[in-house]
């Protein structure tokens, strides 16, 4: 399969036209990838445009690519957001990286009050910068034409709000309605993993006042790294995505 990078200029361009990767993703391609002149490649924007061509010039500087097509994904509907509690350890980034292989269409932050990683001031956008690092990076790797908003961080009200205009689901064990058995209604769906030690109490009651529907996974307890990621795929053949 021809290799796959991000350029944010490749919008505009046609058939014939030459797409060129400078800074980081060109010593990318031309150092750590070893791509070749007259070797296949594919170009995204991350916003839908997909363009085919070769490459014509390779240095660690700049590649100059030849479109020979292009075509243009629209956007999935419904969305599958993934709200994602922070984790101690790498576990949450490990979540991250997958949910954006397995097509995940946004990505929230969740300081949930369980969590044992905190995101507070500067830390907070380390995070969200380090997150979106991983998913640009994910997406190239699944050559994927979309790629993933990580947002700010949320907090468990602002979460809630979500509830009045999106499908919220929480992922909890001790749910009695499984995930594969819900029918889609039309509207984005919001998954909601929590940390380590669970959603809290107090924050399934505010979410769930607030139209949040609980359910199960299925009958073992996952890790927060694996959990929402699996349910994404359970989601993707659901939505016929798969």
């Amino acid at each position: 399969m021809a290799l796959h990078f991000l350029v944010d200029s490749s919008s505009d361009a046609a058939v014939g036209d030459v797409v060129s990767l400078t800074g980081p993703e060109a010593k990318h391609a031309a150092v750590v990838r070893r791509l070749r002149v007259g070797e296949a490649v594919t170009v995204g924007d991350g916003a839908g445009v997909r363009l085919s061509g070769v490459a014509e010039e390779v240095t660690p500087s700049r590649v100059d690519i030849r479109v020979s097509d292009r075509s243009v994904e629209a956007a999935a509907s419904p969305r599958i957001v993934l709200v994602q509690a922070l984790a101690k350890g790498d576990r949450d980034e490990l979540a991250v990286q997958a949910a954006c292989e397995l097509g995940v269409d946004e990505i929230v932050p969740w300081q949930a009050s369980r969590s044992v990683s905190r995101w507070e001031g500067p830390k907070a956008v380390k995070g969200r910068e380090r997150w979106a690092t991983i998913v640009r990076e994910a997406a190239k790797q699944a050559h994927r034409a979309w790629v993933p908003e990580v947002t700010a961080p949320v907090s468990t009200r602002e979460l809630a709000a979500r509830a009045a205009s999106r499908r919220v689901l929480l992922l909890d064990p001790t749910a009695t309605t499984r995930l594969s058995e819900l029918d889609s209604d039309g509207r984005d769906i919001v998954l909601v993993v929590g940390p380590e030690g669970g959603i809290a109490p107090e924050e399934l009651t505010m979410l769930t006042d607030a139209g949040a529907e609980r359910v199960l996974l299925g009958d073992t307890v996952l890790r927060t790294s694996t959990a929402g990621p699996a349910a994404i795929a359970v989601l993707s053949v659901a939505l016929g995505r798969w």
